[in-house]
């Protein structure tokens, strides 16, 4: 009789006949073991500012190497990169990129990070563990952006090898989940709470969508559970909507909603929280909360003004939490 496996990779946990693949598309059951199609296989490869990530307290005006393969293990109705992280590796067109490639091409290319992003790196796993022990030991920062629909075991075993994450925080109901995203709320934040105990420098994406998470008591709610639960030192972006995938009905995000949680965010008491999507925006730049200085201006991905000297405000010398120099974790 076949043999079933379970894969322990994330809430999904499939159980797979010989042959059969997991939600994700990239993971199989072959000859009784759980294998990745996806290992050294990455179909999105750039350098990107670390500021795209995006990454605010992270080394800013820095490159970093990204990479992505095909596959995702959740659905979401807006999905950006529907067109690699909704298909199967046989459907992409996909480069040779072993570890080994990756930290030698980041290093070429002057990046001082490698970013495992695009679709999400979970389902990459083991392509991402490799690549970030071996990019440690030549003293570049791993970067993984990610929806955080992880189980902890495997969460646990990355976290010493990841600097900083980028984690969608996508909404604060279990409805939203289910219905936007196909999944489930709570190992998401797990995963949150999980990385800032392991030290992990985290950062988190809201991207607000209208009519489904875009109401005041949401974006109040989303932010609480921040500082109860994270701290008010965990930058939180609030990213623009733009309609595609299976969104193409709704229009834009308007300019005042994002500014709405923006001001929420800092009534709550967050630090560090940031408008994206919209360069010009007061949102994209970060004021230092002792003296309300400014501290980093930027427009998009572009640093125009960096006050932040040893990692502290050059007014007050309030110490600013991230990553300054590539030294220095958390």
């Amino acid at each position: 009789m076949a043999k079933v496996v379970e894969c322990q990779l994330c809430k999904r946990k499939c159980r797979l006949r010989e042959g059969e693949r997991g939600d994700c598309r990239v993971r199989l059951n072959l000859d009784g073991k759980l294998q990745t199609l996806v290992y050294g296989k990455p179909c999105s490869v750039h350098i990107d500012p670390i500021e795209k990530k995006p990454l605010f307290h992270v080394l800013p005006a820095t490159g970093s190497f990204s990479i992505a393969t095909a596959g995702c293990n959740l659905h979401c109705k807006f999905c950006q990169n529907w067109q690699i992280s909704q298909r199967a590796p046989e459907e992409t067109e996909n480069y040779d990129l072993p570890p080994e490639r990756v930290v030698e091409q980041a290093i070429k290319n002057r990046c001082q990070s490698i970013a495992y992003t695009y679709s999400d790196p979970i389902i990459f796993y083991e392509y991402m563990l490799d690549t970030a022990k071996l990019a440690k030991q030549h003293k570049l920062l791993n970067l993984m952006i990610t929806a955080g629909y992880i189980e902890q075991k495997p969460l646990l075993e990355l976290c010493p090898y990841i600097d900083a994450a980028n984690v969608d925080l996508k909404g604060i109901t279990e409805e939203y989940y289910q219905k936007m995203c196909s999944a489930e709320l709570q190992p998401v934040l797990d995963c949150n709470i999980t990385m800032r105990k392991q030290g992990v420098w985290v950062e988190l994406t809201n991207l607000v969508v209208p009519t489904w998470n875009d109401k005041e008591e949401d974006i109040r709610k989303l932010c609480r559970w921040v500082v109860n639960n994270l701290g008010p030192d965990v930058p939180l972006h609030f990213s623009r909507f733009w309609p595609q995938h299976q969104l193409k009905n709704l229009p834009p995000t308007p300019i005042g909603t994002l500014t709405m949680a923006w001001e929420i965010a800092r009534q709550e008491g967050i630090h560090y929280t940031y408008v994206g999507n919209v360069p010009g925006h007061d949102g994209n730049n970060t004021f230092c909360p002792t003296d309300k200085k400014l501290l980093i201006r930027r427009i998009g991905y572009s640093i125009l003004e960096n006050n932040i000297v040893d990692g502290r405000c050059k007014f007050c010398q309030t110490k600013i939490p991230g990553i300054w120099k590539i030294e220095n974790r958390g």
